[in-house]
């Protein structure tokens, strides 16, 4: 079912329409969110805070003109925002309730959690736009045509953002950088 019929049956209210569309986009708007926050139950939280505003805007005739993967994006984009927003606001500390549960021993478990945070902080280097270009790549999946279409930057742009963000990641990461 093409995207049009698809958002004119959920305009509907169709419930098969709606339950297809979670199915359809579920995973991918997922997949951003996670690449953009560390914990997996946030991410589900976001992923489903999205799908309930697309819910919302589709019963209060607000719903997206045209294409429902750009509303949830820009959607998800925007959701994202808020809990940074909110999360700068409160001074979280991060605590990992699934250590004790794990087989894998102590010094594995800090080593998997160190890796982890070497990543995030990492990421957390790159400029936005080269976050924003690898979280709709490999987050949201999105081929390099879509993202040169979401960013409005040539693909050969995106490209080489996408080319010097993982270089920045992968010197980062060796240890390169601070060895300049």
């Amino acid at each position: 079912m093409d995207e049009q019929t698809l958002l004119r049956r959920a305009r509907a209210l169709d419930q098969d329409a709606l339950g297809h569309i979670h199915d359809q986009y579920y995973q991918p708007v997922y997949r951003y969110l996670s690449f953009r926050v560390s914990d997996p139950q946030t991410a589900e939280d976001l992923t489903s805070e999205v799908f309930t505003r697309f819910l919302a805007a589709i019963r209060d005739r607000s719903a997206p003109p045209n294409t429902i993967r750009g509303w949830l994006f820009g959607a998800a984009q925007n959701v994202l925002k808020e809990h940074y927003r909110k999360q700068k606001q409160m001074n979280w500390t991060e605590l990992d309730e699934s250590i004790a549960g794990r087989e894998r021993g102590p010094e594995q478990q800090l080593e998997d959690r160190l890796g982890g945070e070497q990543l995030r902080a990492a990421l957390a280097e790159l400029t936005p736009e080269q976050q924003h270009v690898l979280a709709l790549r490999f987050g949201y999946g999105l081929p390099i045509k879509d993202v040169a279409e979401t960013v409005n930057k040539s693909e050969g742009s995106v490209k080489m953002l996408q080319a010097r963000a993982i270089g920045a990641l992968a010197r980062r990461l060796t240890g390169q950088e601070a060895r300049r």
